[in-house]
């Protein structure tokens, strides 16, 4: 009786254990296994090498429509010349779901400068587009991460540009004001301007261009307002005198203020006072009235000024200070009485 019921175990024990357990050990491990749940995110996969030789773009899975979920692509941008950098160009057309707590936790798009290992920005939401950024060595990382959730659209693209360098060699100097004016409207600090023009020592330059000198500044422009009285009728038309025609902020070109082809200037846009505004209360009797300044002042601006040396190795850089008409006093004034 013992004997049957021990066979009887055996026989039970076959049914139930799998299969796998009797078959070599080659075969057992090819049987599929139990399904994970994926996670929220894909490990990243191997970083996409981009050799940029010209104007390109990259973009977000779908551009301009809804991205998939959870996603991790990164491209690595690199210029093969080390003295070039790159440019990158948001598309105004950018939308990522929204930060949290104003810090981009889930679906964001980052640029890093692989050389130093720092990030540029960050950015998700649907905030206007981000600024420009011009690189600091000759490679850009740009990486894409989405989470399993909320997916938003349109994206985001990317296009970049090659900058080649302005100076390849000491032999070969710049072709045109023009060049090195393009080149120089890229950068957004005078250090990073710097770093491009000169890798090797654009720190001494730095700390040569600030040694103070013996110059003599124009004195700052200042704008005092008048203290508010009592709400009356002659309050009501000094208002109207105050915005009608004063003066107020105005941007100028400093190359085509001083009428300067020579050189190259940054910032290369001041601030200014200049005559602004309408004359509609002028004169019953005049037909053509016009906002003109009644009192000028020539007022400096220090800025750096670079010029081209023929044969040399790079811009001549210095602090110079350049004189800007500001407006300090303006009228309405009739040019055409009832003629």
């Amino acid at each position: 009786m013992s004997v049957c019921f021990i066979c009887l175990i055996c026989s039970l024990s076959f049914c139930i254990f799998p299969l796998s357990l009797y078959l070599p050990l080659s075969l057992s491990l090819s049987l599929p296994l139990s399904h994970t749940p994926s996670v929220a995110v894909k490990e990243s996969q191997l970083e996409k090498v981009v050799r940029v030789t010209s104007d390109g773009m990259l973009h977000s899975p779908g551009f301009p429509h809804t991205y998939p979920r959870s996603t991790d692509l990164v491209w690595r941008l690199v210029a093969a010349e080390e003295n070039s950098r790159i440019q990158l160009t948001f598309d105004p057309r950018f939308g990522l779901e929204d930060p949290e707590d104003g810090v981009c936790k889930y679906d964001y798009v980052e640029v890093e400068e692989p050389t130093e290992g720092t990030v540029l920005g960050r950015w998700c939401g649907s905030q206007a587009a981000p600024s420009m950024h011009v690189s600091k060595g000759n490679q850009v990382r740009i990486r894409f991460m989405s989470d399993e959730y909320f997916p938003s659209e349109p994206g985001f693209c990317i296009h970049y540009t090659l900058l080649q360098q302005v100076f390849p060699s000491p032999l070969l100097p710049p072709q045109s004001v023009e060049a090195l004016g393009e080149l120089v409207a890229g950068f957004s600090t005078v250090e990073e301007l710097f770093k491009y023009l000169e890798p090797d020592r654009w720190q001494l330059d730095l700390e040569e261009l600030y040694t103070p000198t013996w110059q003599v500044l124009g004195k700052s422009f200042f704008h005092q307002k008048k203290a508010r009285g009592m709400v009356d009728l002659n309050l009501l038309r000094d208002e109207v005198r105050l915005y009608s025609c004063t003066p107020r902020n105005l941007s100028v070109s400093v190359r085509e203020e001083l009428r300067r082809t020579d050189a190259i200037f940054w910032p290369s846009c001041l601030l200014v006072k200049r005559c602004g505004g309408n004359c509609s209360c002028c004169s019953n009797r005049c037909y053509d009235c016009h906002c003109t300044p009644t009192r000028v002042a020539k007022k400096y601006h220090e800025v750096l000024m670079l010029k081209l040396r023929p044969g040399g190795r790079g811009p001549q850089k210095s602090l110079t200070d350049v004189p800007l008409e500001h407006h300090e006093e303006c009228s309405c004034v009739c040019k055409n009485d009832s003629d």
